[in-house]
């Protein structure tokens, strides 16, 4: 390799086994990087998830060991970070995905973050203390998250929920379905909302949204690219067209 040839990065992303919308956006952001900063190359592995609930079938899709088994797949591709694509902290607490990190590192030696976490970094940088909230789940679901993020001092009470359970069919929502519940969520005074899941196509939208709206979108396909990234050292705030994020340092 010569001196000139762009340094070579590998994101390892976990992905729910319904998920069919994370990973052409994923692979769409990452094309978004020129050249002459880095050749970023994103690597799947799922596992089972199919149904978003809160019953205890539901809720052991998200047991470790099935996770951890999905990164060990990544780990044997060498990639340089592990990315869990998914919001399940959200609901869960968000030390499921702090503790998952921790044993994704010590299961591979590679470090690790998620979208959650991620979302979590960038409301924390922009000192954001109110998030409009914007997911296709179900009632419950919906209240625990916005009971998470109050318990880290952030108000998530301007939101709109879809009241869906079935993973796949999240990706089937077009705009139409996602304009209605963002501009809701900034009529009520959200002046940062963010898309909260991996299985909603609503990353390309963003940089419409944030233009039209006059607001700061953070979606969750994204952010844990955004974080991914920046811990491989890999300069966002050259991807253009997929929100402001990508100049949040």
């Amino acid at each position: 390799m010569s001196h000139s040839d762009p340094r070579r990065v590998k994101i390892g992303i976990l992905v729910p086994s319904s998920n069919t919308a994370l990973e052409p956006l994923t692979n769409a952001i990452l094309n978004s990087i020129p050249s002459s900063e880095a050749i970023v190359t994103a690597h799947f592995s799922r596992f089972p998830v199919t149904k978003i609930a809160l019953s205890d079938k539901a809720l052991a899709q998200f047991d470790p060991e099935k996770i951890l088994f999905a990164a060990q797949l990544l780990a044997d591709a060498k990639v340089d970070i592990i990315g869990w694509s998914g919001t399940s902290s959200g609901w869960l607490g968000f030390e499921a995905d702090e503790d998952l990190c921790r044993q994704i590192e010590k299961r591979t030696g590679i470090q690790a973050t998620t979208s959650v976490l991620a979302l979590n970094k960038a409301l924390k940088k922009i000192e954001a203390s109110k998030l409009g909230l914007v997911t296709p789940y179900v009632d419950d679901v919906q209240a625990a998250i916005i009971k998470n993020y109050a318990a880290i001092g952030i108000d998530a009470s301007a939101e709109r929920h879809l009241r869906q359970t079935n993973n796949v069919m999240f990706a089937s929502l077009d705009e139409k379905f996602f304009d209605r519940m963002v501009e809701g969520v900034v009529k009520e005074g959200a002046r940062v909302v963010s898309t909260f899941c991996t299985n909603m196509s609503t990353a390309q939208h963003v940089d419409r949204w944030e233009r039209d709206l006059e607001v700061t979108v953070l979606d969750t396909v994204t952010t844990v690219l955004w974080d991914a990234l920046r811990l491989c050292k890999v300069r966002t705030e050259t991807i253009k067209g997929w929100g402001s994020i990508m100049n949040i340092q």
